[in-house]
């Protein structure tokens, strides 16, 4: 059972910047190409930023240029990561890590809040 633990939440200004981390159990970056979500309220969840095993990466119109995906692979851990700079009041949402595709269960995910 792969669990999928999101961190690196907060509150920031506009024009300020986060790093989103996402520890995985279990080896599954090697197989999936997983991405980052988000779901802000009343809004339906989207995936913003994707990577494949091969370290291909993709991003949403809204986050492009502003938001970059990377991976982190040891014999022990594996971690995805969002760096998130420029950020602007409309990426507040609560973001989640997982596959894209055949999705594994729901971390809790980590809030973001952007706000002057």
């Amino acid at each position: 059972q792969v669990q999928l633990v999101e961190s690196g939440g907060g509150s920031v200004q506009p024009g300020g910047s986060l790093r989103l981390s996402c520890a995985a159990s279990g080896s599954i970056f090697s197989i999936n190409t997983m991405g980052w979500y988000r779901q802000a309220p009343g809004k339906q969840r989207e995936l913003v930023a994707r990577i494949s095993s091969g370290g291909s990466t993709g991003y949403a119109d809204s986050v492009k240029g502003r938001f970059t995906i990377s991976i982190s692979r040891t014999n022990a851990k594996n971690t995805v990561y969002l760096q998130m700079n420029n950020l602007k009041p409309e990426d507040t949402a609560v973001y989640y890590c997982n596959a894209v595709g055949t999705l594994f269960s729901w971390g809790q995910g980590t809030q973001v809040t952007v706000s002057s």
